[in-house]
């Protein structure tokens, strides 16, 4: 029977290291398009033209009744068939992203309705348009109201990210898994992902921590 042996990992450590930095990117780079989405589609079912309000209504109900894997091959592997072909690394940012901001979206409905609508009769007074109401005045209160449900979801989002896997990103398990390939060693690999993860995770809590933080000092 052979025996545990986590040496054999300082060998990797290169292939690892790059699953670790492509992992913190793609986690970045689709908090990025889940929050800014959030907000686009929050805004756009609540005061957006009927002609817009319906369709954003249903892109947020398929992406909330089907999983993360089908929208990842829908993207990379069944947009291709219509002419439009994406990278995989985009097309794992895009697809974890857009699913994770309809999430965001929901949130921030809620953000948005909460903020007292003295505050939009404050800055119509003020001669703001609609659009710079709520660009000024009121996504950014909703965006302070709901810092720490959108941080959760980004904390889901980086553990997520593993999914991306499946069509070719090299990030960090898909780095562990070239390892197994040579070694035949998952255990070992697949611990050290684990870990390298959790060490992740707590980064990412960590900075959105500090957020909440002076969030909460600017009450």
């Amino acid at each position: 029977m052979q025996g545990l042996d986590f040496s054999v990992v300082s060998s990797y450590l290169d292939i690892i290291w790059v699953g670790v930095w492509w992992t913190a990117t793609i986690t970045v780079s689709a908090s990025l398009v889940s929050v800014l989405g959030g907000i686009l589609l929050a805004v756009a079912v609540l005061h957006g033209p009927s002609a817009l309000r319906y369709p954003m209504r249903l892109f947020s109900w398929i992406f909330m009744g089907t999983p993360l894997l089908l929208q990842l091959y829908l993207i990379y592997f069944g947009l291709v068939q219509i002419g439009i072909d994406i990278p995989a690394l985009a097309a794992g940012i895009i697809g974890l992203g857009l699913h994770f901001a309809v999430y965001n979206a929901d949130i921030l409905r809620a953000g948005i309705t909460a903020v007292d609508m003295g505050q939009t009769e404050g800055a119509r007074t003020l001669g703001f348009s609609r659009l710079q109401t709520l660009r000024y005045v009121i996504v950014p209160q909703a965006l302070l109201n709901t810092a720490p449900p959108i941080g959760g979801n980004l904390i889901a989002l980086l553990k997520e990210s593993a999914i991306v896997s499946v069509i070719g990103v090299t990030e960090l398990v898909h780095s562990a898994q070239l390892a197994i390939s040579e070694t035949y060693r998952p255990f070992e690999f697949y611990v050290i992902a684990a870990v390298l993860y959790y060490v992740l995770n707590l980064a990412l809590e960590g900075i959105l921590k500090v957020i909440e933080t002076r969030v909460e000092a600017t009450r």
